[in-house]
């Protein structure tokens, strides 16, 4: 008698045979479909495919041809595989342990404003080397509709880039090369939704079935079974989370734009198609996908429809399926989420890599409070992670700074957290009186008042309103601020990251406010055009921009010299000076103490160890006790 879908997942040795059983059956035709790659993907099919397998049955195992989906989806990666290019496959074979060296260094860029296209990309080669980068973030780059294209994240074609970049042949070209340089290239796999304008939507509205199983469209009645419990998620633009499409009169979930479709995940079909997509774009060489909105890729009805059980057995079996098809393929957790939520995504077998939105979010509420309890607290709680898997730390990114943080950590500090929230609002839109910072609202909610806050790093730390009060004093914290933070995403432990621009100091750019297609997102504040003459100033330490990027450079170099500051454990620490920031990483015997000074104001740090200490950043010898630090000042101190 067949073994039941229960007792398959009940048993692991069941699974196990079942997994045997099935590649046994369809080896001949693997093993065509494979080609060449077939000595290398055997095994790896025999190694993972209980586990996708146990995986795939959690998701499908109650539709009739479930086992048919899988045997299809198992043909594709044979053939994924097969058109793996050579240098693909050779990093396939080695450890993907890159991401915990204590020289990595990522950054992040728009294709069209870092260089124009993909040609001038290569030739900004050098200068990538130059500052250190050796993992690059190409934002959103593949085809998208204009005006509608949400910066990129409404894909009309997984195949196709967008014209004024060049063509996927050349993006091909260009990530070849940037690994033939030592820089691992990172694209985005949007595959939460597409736009409007995808083959697969155009079929949809068309009347075509299968296709209308690739998204959800339902009655008012079906609609309103969904509705209540989710939130809104861009109010400025458009109320709910559904759009009524005009051919058929049924409603489409889009949980982000009207024109970006939600995908159904419950149809196989889907898993099938995009995975397919995924290995496309593996295969052109990308080493990491920055897996978008994956807290909203699975549906149910009562619930918010976020961060549920099925969208992680879904990322999973993602994961099961790179590791047969392309091993040396990493996922990046982009989770903007509750801080417990977050973590909970992080895992060799789901996404080994993840923005950490929750250290983002209180440095700069530290900055703005001089006050570093709800950091150290929060961090104390929630920065222990798998130790295969690693951090991506970052002071801003391509959209907007969120308050994440935990609410019942907030009030135990006796912090109302929705007042706070307001008060950061307020202080990094430049409402609060004493502000230092230049940012905008994003997205703010006409009924509650609610926004995030959008704006360049040099902006937000200070530096439009200390040149325009010509305030040397308060520049000088400026610059000190950024330092501040640049040292904590080298040194905390994990993948720094930093968005292009802000290592040169560049400031908010308000001309997005004169295009029709951009002004009613505040998001364009910061994503800055980077000119060959701006390029230039980072070698000119008399301008402001060469004096931020050199600082920068100190910082970099300095780590690269620190083995401590890769793979070492983290440990946050708790400072009797509500003003300090402490932590120590440790490997290998090796400790290295890191002291932040948030304030403006001299603070003091008494060490409970004899003798004295070496701070890395300096080479100034410390005597253990009360040591002082100036405004801002940052210590890496070794014994």
């Amino acid at each position: 008698m067949p073994n039941t879908i229960a007792q398959l997942l009940a048993e692991p040795a069941l699974l196990q045979r079942e997994a045997e059983t099935i590649l046994k059956r369809h080896s001949a035709a693997l093993k065509a479909a494979a080609k060449t790659s077939w000595p290398a993907l055997q095994p790896r099919l025999a190694q993972v495919l209980p586990e996708l397998l146990g995986l795939y049955l959690q998701l499908y195992g109650d539709l009739f041809d479930c086992y048919y989906q899988l045997e299809q989806l198992l043909k594709l990666l044979a053939k994924s595989a097969a058109q793996r290019p050579d240098y693909l496959q050779a990093e396939d074979s080695a450890p993907q342990t890159w991401h915990k060296s204590h020289q990595a260094l990522g950054s992040a860029c728009y294709v069209d404003l870092f260089a124009g296209n993909f040609d001038g990309l290569k030739q900004r080669i050098p200068y990538l080397k130059q500052t250190g980068i050796n993992y690059l973030h190409l934002m959103p780059l593949f085809k998208a509709p204009e005006p509608n294209s949400d910066g990129g994240y409404a894909v009309s074609d997984y195949r196709s880039t967008m014209p004024s970049l060049g063509t996927m042949a050349e993006l091909s070209s260009l990530m070849q090369q940037l690994h033939q340089e030592g820089i691992r290239p990172v694209l985005d796999f949007v595959f939460n939704h597409t736009s409007d304008e995808h083959r697969w939507a155009e079929k949809a509205k068309a009347g075509d079935p299968a296709y209308r199983d690739y998204y959800f469209f339902l009655t008012e009645a079906e609609r309103d079974r969904y509705a209540p419990t989710l939130r809104e998620i861009f109010p400025e633009i458009r109320r709910g989370s559904f759009t009524q499409d005009k051919n058929s009169g049924l409603w489409v979930w889009t949980t982000f734009n009207s024109f970006q479709w939600d995908l159904n995940y419950a149809n196989p079909a889907v898993f099938s198609a995009m995975a397919e997509e995924m290995l496309f774009l593996a295969n052109q060489g990308a080493a990491v996908l920055r897996l978008d909105a994956l807290a909203f890729v699975w549906k149910e009805a009562g619930t918010n429809c976020e961060n549920l059980p099925k969208a992680h057995l879904l990322i999973k079996a993602f994961n099961a399926v790179a590791r047969i098809a392309a091993p040396a393929l990493q996922f990046k957790s982009e989770a903007i989420v509750h801080p417990d939520e977050v973590v909970k995504y992080i895992a060799p077998n789901e996404c080994q890599l993840s923005y950490n939105p929750l250290l983002m979010a209180l440095l700069w509420n530290s900055l703005a409070t001089r006050k570093t309890r709800l950091l150290t607290e929060s961090l104390q709680r929630r920065f222990a992670i798998d130790p295969h898997c690693s951090w991506v730390n970052y002071i801003r990114c391509h959209d907007d700074i969120g308050w994440t943080f935990d609410d019942s950590i907030a009030w135990q500090l006796g912090t109302n957290p929705d007042h706070h929230r307001q008060f950061l609002n307020h202080f990094y839109t430049g409402q609060f009186p004493g502000s230092f910072a230049s940012g905008v609202p994003f997205q703010q909610n006409p009924v509650t008042g609610d926004c995030r806050v959008a704006g360049m790093l040099a902006s937000l730390a200070g530096v439009d309103k200390a040149e325009a009060e010509q305030n040397h004093e308060h520049l000088e914290h400026a610059l000190a601020r950024i330092y501040l933070l640049n040292s904590i995403i080298l040194s905390i432990g994990g993948l720094p990251l930093l968005y292009m621009g802000d290592e040169l100091g560049l400031r908010n750019d308000y001309s997005y406010l004169q295009d029709p297609a951009k002004k009613d997102d505040s998001r364009w504040v910061n994503r800055v055009a980077v000119s060959t003459e701006q390029l230039a100033k980072a070698t000119e330490p008399g301008t402001l921009s060469g004096r931020i990027y050199q600082q920068l450079q100190h910082l970099v170099k300095t780590r690269a010299g620190l083995a401590v500051l890769g793979n070492g454990t983290t440990n946050i620490l708790y400072s009797d000076n509500p003003h300090l920031f402490c932590y120590q990483r440790e490997l290998a015997g090796e400790r290295l103490l890191v002291v932040v000074n948030f304030s403006e104001h001299p603070q003091y740090w008494r060490s409970d160890s004899r003798g004295s200490f070496t701070d890395a950043l300096t080479g100034n010898q410390l005597q253990a006790g009360a040591v002082a630090l100036s405004a801002y000042q940052v210590l890496w101190l070794t014994n």
